[in-house]
């Protein structure tokens, strides 16, 4: 925020100092001539001529505009626009795929875990699915976790980085991995 303010201020016309030290010295050298075209005694042509200087002429034509100044709230324009890459049907393909096992993966690790607090074997150690364990809520609580890495893996296959265009099927796969494993585990305390 500081280094905005700083951004700001110096981008900001400073104040009419050196317009005023201008101004002021151009006033005493228009005093100066008036006092001794007065002592002159000469026309009034000549002291309208020494207070006022003469205007330069202008550089652009007065019937155009002139160009509009950037301030520094304004933004700069893209050089070229920002597009995200676009995934290929491969990609797209193993996406459907990985969706498919992750949420399998999920079904079955709630389908064992419902197994075995059923038949008193465990319980659940998963604070936010304890609430449903003793029902078949269940099933719905756990697919939202494979739901959130479907999304979490599709943002990275279109990310604009590409290492990380490159790891897109990784939280799939360890979602997958992690669900699967849990069933298992539920599957080797039922027995």
């Amino acid at each position: 925020m500081v280094l905005a303010t700083l951004l700001m201020l110096c981008a900001m016309p400073q104040g009419d100092e050196a317009a005023k030290v201008t101004t002021a010295s151009k006033t005493n050298a228009g005093r100066q001539a008036l006092s001794t075209a007065v002592l002159d005694n000469t026309s009034k042509d000549s002291i309208a001529a020494a207070v006022l200087p003469s205007a330069p002429e202008p550089k652009v034509k007065p019937e155009a505009e002139p160009a509009p100044l950037r301030s520094a709230a304004q933004p700069f324009l893209p050089v070229r626009p920002v597009t995200r890459p676009v995934e290929t049907p491969r990609q797209r393909k193993m996406w459907y795929g990985l969706v498919a096992a992750s949420h399998a993966g999920a079904a079955f690790d709630a389908w064992t875990t419902r197994r075995a607090i059923s038949s008193g074997y465990g319980q659940e150690a998963n604070p936010f699915l304890k609430p449903f364990a003793g029902s078949n809520a269940i099933y719905a609580a756990t697919q939202v976790s494979p739901a959130v890495m479907d999304y979490l893996g599709k943002r990275l296959m279109t990310s604009q980085n590409p290492a990380i265009r490159r790891l897109w099927w990784v939280p799939q796969v360890m979602g997958a991995s992690m669900s699967f494993a849990a069933g298992a585990h539920n599957m080797g305390v039922v027995r």
